[in-house]
Formats: C-alpha cells, sequence, structure tokens
C-alpha cells in the first residue's frame, strides 16, 4: 500500500522589499494590462527612491498584480494614494522613454468609453512594442503637448484624372506650416503610394505600419512622438500616435472597409479620427471619391464642409444582352480606345464560373452537402464550393443531362471570351493572388476585380465595368456606399481624353453621378431612404454577437430592460438572429441623443459577465455591417 505523501500548505510569500518609498510624489497612478475585462481602473503603486528619477508619465513599467508580475503604463504621479493601506511597489522601469503623453493616454480613455472596451484593448493597437535598442537612442523626457489648430472638418472629393495618392501632396502642402501632419490610409498599397509621391514632392514623411519590422515601426513611433515637425503616413492604428505639435488630421479614402479594425474593439478610423480632432482641436480632412454614409450625414447636418471640383467625364451607358458579356455597340469604342492605349475591364467576381447549372432545365448544380458547385478553368471538373468534392462525369440531378451553363462568369472566363473579341491583344489580369501594381502605357485588354485596378502612366483610354448592377446587387447595407466609391475611383483612371463604358440601364443614377463628378443626389437620397427605414447612420446602432444558447435570454432581458426605462425607451432591440451554427447577433438600435446610455448599459452588462466570469459577447458599436 503506498504511503500517502504529506500536504503542503500553500503559502503567501511576502515580496522582497524594493527599498525606501520615494520622497516627492512618491505614488504612481497605473494603466495596468490586466487581462481581465472589468479590471479597467487606474491602479495605484508605491515608487521606491531608487525608481524615483525614471518613473514619469508615459514610461512603461513592470509591476505586480494578483500573483503574477505585468506591464503597466504610468499615467501620474501624485503625492498620496486613493485609498488608505499599503501599496505594492513598482518592480522596475521597462523602458527610459515615454511611450505616451498625459493627452494620449486620455484620449485612448475617450475611445474607450465610445466603444464600450477595456482601454488596454486600444493601447496594443495604438502603441508598438518596445525595442530596447532603440530606446538607447532617445533621451528620457516627455514630448511638448499636442496644441492643435483649430479647423474645420472638410471632405474633399477626389478628382478624375489624376491618381488619387498624388492629389493629397498640395493638401499636405498648403498645411505644413500649421505644424505636424498625418495620414491615415486604408492599406499598405495606398502608404506606399502617398509616401512616393510625397518624396517626389522633396517630402520625408515617416512610415507607421504593421508590415515595418519591429524595430523600425517602434523607431518610426518614437521619431513622430519626440522629433520636430513631422508628416506621419500610417495604417489605422497611426490614428493614435501621440505626434508631437500635430496640427491637422488626414484620412484618405475614409469609406474603406480597410479603416475597420477586424480585432475586438472594432474601432474605425474615421470615429476615432473625429473624436480626436474635438479633444485636440485638430484640423481634420477626409478624402474619398465617395464619402461614407456616416460622413453624408454630417454634410447634410453641415458640420463637414464639402468640396469638390467641377470635372465633365465622358460616359456611355450600354443595357446588357441577356447573355453576353459585352453588349453589341460597346464594340465599336472599345476598337477605338484600343488604338490609343490600354483599356481596363472591371469583372465583379474571381475565378472562372462561380454558378453551374444544367444547360437543358436551368437546374442549379449542388453537391450532397448542399454547396453549389463551380468550376476553376476551361476544361476543369466541377467542384463543390464548401467540401471540394469534385464531379468528373456530372449529370443534372432533375433531368439527368450533363450539358453544362456556367451562370457566374469569373474574371478568367470573362478574359477569355474579351481576348476573342478583340484578338492580337495582350491580356493581363490583376485579380486574387496575382495583383499588379502598374502596367505599361501600350495597347492591352487589362481586366482586374475591384480593388485590384493597376496604374497606367498618363491613365486609360477607357474604362469598362462589366455586369455593372451586379455590384448593386449585394445584400448588405454597404452595397451602395461600396459601388458609388468603385464606380468612381475606377473612372477617375482614365486619361483627360479617355472615357467611361458602363455595361448598366442608362437610367441609372451613377451614369448622371460619374458624368458630373457629383455624387451629392445619390446620397441625399439613400440618407432620405434610411431616415424612413430607422436606418443607420439616422440611429446608433450596437451589435453583440454570443452563444446561440443564451440569445433568447439575453434579448428578453434587454427588452425588459426598455420597458422598466433601464435603458433608453428609444431602444428598437432586433434578434436573436442566427449566423451560425452555434452563434446569433442581437442588433440594438436607439436615437442618436441616447447613444452614451446605450454604450454604457452594454458595458455594464459586458462588465458584469466578466465578474461572474462568463463569457463575454463579442460587442460592436457601430460596426461596418450590421
Amino acid at each position: 500500500m503506498a504511503t500517502p505523501k504529506l500536504f503542503r500548505l500553500k503559502a503567501e510569500v511576502a515580496p522582497a522589499s524594493s527599498g525606501p518609498r520615494a520622497s516627492v510624489l512618491p505614488y504612481a497612478r497605473v494603466r495596468v494590462d490586466t487581462g481581465v475585462f472589468h479590471l479597467d481602473q487606474l491602479y495605484g503603486y508605491q515608487i521606491p527612491e531608487k525608481l524615483t528619477g525614471l518613473v514619469q508619465v508615459g514610461v512603461r513599467v513592470q509591476v505586480p498584480f494578483g500573483n503574477r508580475e505585468t506591464e503597466g503604463i504610468v499615467v501620474d504621479r501624485v503625492a498620496a494614494p486613493e485609498r488608505a493601506g499599503d501599496l505594492k511597489s513598482i518592480t522596475k522601469v521597462l523602458s527610459l522613454v515615454p511611450i505616451a503623453t498625459i493627452q494620449s493616454l486620455q484620449f485612448i480613455d475617450l475611445v474607450a468609453q465610445h466603444f464600450a472596451c477595456n482601454p488596454w484593448d486600444l493601447i496594443r493597437s495604438a502603441i508598438p512594442p518596445r525595442v530596447a535598442s532603440v530606446d538607447k537612442v532617445f533621451l528620457s523626457g516627455e514630448p511638448d503637448p499636442q496644441k492643435g489648430s483649430k479647423g474645420a472638418i472638410e471632405f474633399h472629393v477626389l478628382a478624375p484624372f489624376t491618381q488619387a495618392h498624388e492629389q493629397l501632396v498640395p493638401l499636405v502642402a498648403a498645411h505644413q506650416k500649421a505644424g505636424s501632419i498625418l495620414i491615415v490610409a486604408p492599406d499598405e498599397k495606398d502608404v506606399d503610394l502617398v509616401i512616393a509621391s510625397l518624396r517626389n514632392a522633396n517630402l520625408s514623411p515617416l512610415k507607421l505600419t504593421a508590415a515595418l519590422t519591429r524595430e523600425e515601426r517602434y523607431r518610426n513611433y518614437l521619431l513622430a512622438m519626440h522629433g520636430a515637425n513631422s508628416i506621419v503616413v500610417g495604417t489605422r492604428s497611426a490614428i493614435f500616435a501621440p505626434i508631437r505639435n500635430l496640427a491637422t488630421v488626414i484620412v484618405h479614402k475614409e469609406s474603406s472597409h480597410d479603416h475597420y479594425e477586424i480585432r475586438s474593439p472594432g474601432w474605425n478610423t474615421r470615429t476615432v479620427a473625429l473624436l480626436r480632432s474635438e479633444f485636440q482641436s485638430l484640423k481634420l480632412i477626409l478624402t474619398g471619391f465617395s464619402p461614407s454614409i456616416e460622413v453624408s450625414q454630417l454634410i447634410d447636418e453641415r458640420k463637414v464642409k464639402y468640396l469638390y471640383s467641377k470635372e465633365i467625364v465622358n460616359v456611355k451607358a450600354f443595357t446588357p444582352s441577356e447573355g453576353a458579356l459585352l453588349p453589341g455597340r460597346i464594340f465599336g469604342d472599345i476598337k477605338k480606345a484600343l488604338a490609343v492605349g490600354p483599356v481596363l475591364f472591371i469583372a465583379p467576381r474571381k475565378g472562372y464560373g462561380n454558378a453551374l447549372l444544367c444547360a437543358h432545365c436551368r437546374n442549379v448544380a449542388t453537391c450532397d452537402c448542399g454547396g453549389r458547385l463551380s468550376v476553376s478553368a476551361k476544361g476543369k471538373a466541377p467542384l463543390c464550393v464548401h467540401c471540394g468534392k469534385a464531379f468528373q462525369e456530372w449529370k443534372c440531378s432533375f433531368c439527368n443531362r450533363d450539358k453544362q451553363y456556367l451562370a457566374g462568369r469569373g474574371i478568367e472566363r470573362a478574359a477569355e471570351e474579351i481576348s476573342r473579341a478583340f484578338p492580337n491583344f495582350p491580356v493581363v489580369i490583376s485579380a486574387g493572388d496575382v495583383i499588379k501594381d502598374r502596367i505599361d502605357p501600350k495597347p492591352s485588354l487589362v481586366l482586374a476585380t475591384a480593388g485590384a485596378q493597376p496604374q497606367v502612366e498618363g491613365g486609360y483610354a477607357a474604362v469598362v465595368i462589366l455586369d455593372g448592377m451586379r455590384f448593386f446587387a449585394h445584400t448588405d447595407l454597404r452595397t451602395q456606399e461600396r459601388a458609388r466609391e468603385l464606380f468612381l475611383e475606377t473612372a477617375s483612371l482614365i486619361s483627360p481624353t479617355g472615357f467611361v463604358l458602363l455595361v448598366t440601364d442608362d437610367s441609372h443614377p451613377i451614369v448622371s453621378a460619374i458624368s458630373r463628378w457629383n455624387i451629392a443626389p445619390l446620397l441625399k437620397r439613400e440618407l432620405s431612404e434610411r431616415s424612413e427605414l430607422c436606418l443607420p447612420p439616422s440611429v446608433f446602432s450596437v451589435v453583440l454577437v454570443m452563444d446561440q444558447s443564451i440569445g433568447v435570454q439575453i434579448a428578453n432581458g434587454l427588452k425588459k430592460s426598455s420597458l422598466e426605462g433601464r435603458i433608453p425607451q428609444s431602444s428598437r432591440i432586433y434578434g436573436p438572429t442566427e449566423i451560425s451554427k452555434d452563434e446569433v447577433k442581437i442588433v440594438i438600435h436607439v436615437d442618436k441623443k441616447d447613444a452614451p446610455a446605450l454604450t454604457n448599459t452594454v458595458y455594464e452588462l459586458q462588465r458584469r459577465r466578466s465578474i461572474a466570469k462568463k463569457e463575454l459577447f463579442t460587442l460592436r458599436v457601430e460596426p461596418y455591417s450590421l
């Protein structure tokens, strides 16, 4: 029989003494990376005398929290703690160089309040990881406060015939004397194009994106924070950067979905920029070919100044022929354009054939698992889009015939048909994993999907948007916004003598909008429709995603709270709606004036679940899509 082991009692080990307490302002308020949603308040710590010269606002420190050591950022030094009793001491200073200012930390708290999240969730995006070798180059000391230069918020419509990134150069030149400038672009490609244009104008921008090495990103972050007047160009996380003497913020292509953070808490560049503009009295310039629906409402309310240049663009619309990729009357215009230079075709889908039908009875081909079949290339066997099963000898499940009809043309099949219609011209495809940044300005057939349009010096002789109505036919609320931006951005790529060919009905309002380069009538129409239907941006929205097992319970609790007046009475609660096998979502709309009250409510609900150690919701405030 085995001899039982003796019990070993757990003991609380007292931390080693860190020496006497600092004699001047001996306590620090620290923002701690707790890793727990509801533990988001500031914590007080003693400052040892040996560290008193190093502990200042914005430096990284190591502190004891619970039974572990974790990272924190010093927010303030005070003479007396907020609570009685002995406080633990800061263990050590991780970096002598401040990586935040009082102002930037206060701003992060403000944004966290708006998006109902723990401030440290934003700090992870806002402040790059430390690199010790870079710290040694910079002297300690807090940078000057950002004073700003109060100015109206403006939306600049990007003009045709000139590449979008080149249009930022005169904006930067006009505001450079006021102080530092921050430009936030939607993705790495746009950042590189903007930087190249600024360097061509003999300007020296700093790049601040996650694609840089850790060392480069951290160095550029500190240069922007501690250096003289600078121009900083980055992706969405750069919107938080505490840039010295910042006066102007430019959000480039503000309606792009890439300005929305995918990870929790799902903030977006535009909202953060608007908050920062008000908080720091900064000049804010938004650019794009078509404003987002949120900015459209601000323009309609005269809170944002709408600036556009009157341009005339040559546009022709061709009613699509049934089953044909190109209507008959369009061929002559394409031939004329090919005699001058390259022609760009925009296809709505990638791949080859995205929907397989029976050519005899038009029955949709599906797999045993329920997924539809697609064809990846000419002569290839149909594949299930879900399970990947191949059907080498496919036959219609209804009429048992084997003749195939591809209903959803992908870009590769479109390229085949267009190259047969216009032989002896090179074909360039920019889509999927192979995206071309630039092409030669010589006659060629260029096919691209949305967002993959190559640049060409001097512009295209013609731009053709295939199956135009397909871009307006998606089911989410951002469809009209994305389609408008795509049509105008693609149209802007033509040369001054080029023209735009739209395969769509000539009665569609996008035709006249491109022709006069004025999207305002379409924006007013959509704003009116959304207001009638009580949809964003006429209302404030929050989306909660949760496990299916608790969806009904949470929805009923919210509805009861609304009836009892514990949440705003203007609340309209929709759901739970199934979004996957295990998850449901609840959508809450309230009047704009009740937005802070709703945000506080969902934050408190999330906080109580965290205290009870229950699974947290996925919470999105003003999400990109409902």
